[in-house]
């Protein structure tokens, strides 16, 4: 299909590419400090895309340029595949793929928490459905059938790969954990905003992530292997799908995160004796959870423990390659063209409403700018929606 293009700048032939030479808007799907996140529809394949926009300018940092490239790098089918960057004429747009079964964590606090193995007994099904019918919420109580090992499979499975790329992810999460539209869900890890790469970056050091999924040496501001936090952070997603809640809050202050990150450093966490956990189970989360990263398990043992291997599914028995999961009819995007349209994307757009405030000289300062003068407080090392982005 014919794009209309432009110059983008001196020596560069590379098209500006607009949503209505290809994709057609569907809805918008969501929202963050990032920008806005839409559905869209392709033209030509009539295929449903995710569209994430970051606003030009300022907001095209390093950690876009990482979070886009290392994303480029992972094609698995428990991975958010990327597709392509757009240059509009007001900012940078993500294309990729569209999970239609929403997040991980809207299907927990759905649940309510899930039991280990993904199949009930059809005697159970039976017996469940007889119980919660005359309740009036049967729906609610079958969507237990989707259990945490199979999703924890598929987890450490598309973790696996990321490591073998050399991409450690640091803000794994239930909200980073979507699932596609199928009867049996796949899941797929998105959001690679804090990943870092072994291979062109040093070990890191900086304290990113979510406090209830962070590793104890991530808080330590020493360097650390991002792969060994990544399974701590597994480990805390499985806790999560099998109690319904967080291993390290304290029940009665959650948002004392100061309190939880205490707990962190001191391993202090429990099972409730009305969850139903098996001895299995128990051991792997057990070495998961170590304080002490180089006793802590790793991916590859993960793979092969025992609690793992249960009912494993036979697409995740083999390692998969990237050049599997390549499309022959849509070529990925070139490192250099994308760090063509990313170098564009960090000059602002002209006229943009902010530039014509300013020079009226009807700029105000909104809540934005008053949350990040708060953060700019030495003394503060957690903002308010409880996400660490800064060494401590």
């Amino acid at each position: 299909m014919d794009r209309s293009a432009m110059t983008v700048g001196p020596g560069m032939d590379l098209p500006i590419m607009h949503d209505s030479d290809r994709y057609e808007l569907v809805r918008d799907i969501g929202s963050g400090n990032f920008g806005v996140a839409r559905l869209m529809r392709d033209r030509e394949s009539n295929e449903l895309v995710a569209v994430k926009y970051i606003e030009r300018g300022e907001k095209i940092d390093e950690n876009v340029q990482r979070e886009i490239i290392n994303h480029r790098s992972l094609r698995h089918p428990n991975i958010v595949r990327f597709k392509e960057v757009i240059l509009t004429p007001t900012h940078l747009a993500i294309v990729m793929e569209y999970a239609s079964g929403g997040e991980l964590f809207e299907r927990i606090c759905n649940a309510g928490r899930f039991s280990e193995d993904e199949v009930l007994t059809q005697c159970m099904l039976l017996l469940i459905f007889s119980i919660v019918s005359a309740v009036g919420f049967y729906m609610h109580l079958l969507s237990l059938v989707l259990q945490a090992r199979f999703f924890f499979q598929q987890l450490i499975s598309g973790v696996s790969f990321c490591h073998d790329m050399q991409v450690c992810h640091r803000d794994l999460k239930l909200e980073n954990t979507l699932l596609d539209g199928s009867p049996a869900p796949r899941l797929k890890i998105c959001d690679f905003g804090y990943s870092k790469s072994s291979v062109l970056h040093s070990q890191p050091k900086s304290t990113v992530g979510t406090p209830a999924y962070i590793a104890p040496e991530v808080l330590l501001k020493k360097e650390y292997d991002g792969k060994i936090a990544d399974v701590w952070s597994c480990g805390v997603t499985l806790y999560v799908m099998l109690v319904g809640a967080y291993p390290f809050e304290d029940p009665d202050e959650p948002k004392n995160f100061r309190k939880t990150i205490h707990r962190i450093l001191n391993v202090q966490y429990s099972i409730p004796d009305y969850v139903h956990i098996s001895l299995e189970c128990r051991h792997l989360i057990k070495r998961i959870f170590e304080a002490d990263p180089a006793k802590r398990i790793s991916i590859p043992e993960i793979r092969n423990h025992e609690w793992f291997l249960k009912n494993l599914p036979a697409d995740l028995v083999q390692k998969t390659t990237m050049n599997q999961y390549e499309e022959p009819d849509q070529p990925m995007q070139s490192i250099d063209e994308i760090m063509q349209i990313i170098t564009e994307a960090t000059i602002p757009a002209a006229g943009t409403n902010i530039l014509n405030q300013y020079l009226t000289g009807s700029l105000d300062i909104d809540d934005e700018d008053m949350d990040e003068d708060l953060e700019s407080d030495p003394d503060l090392d957690i903002d308010s929606s409880g996400e660490i982005v800064y060494a401590m």
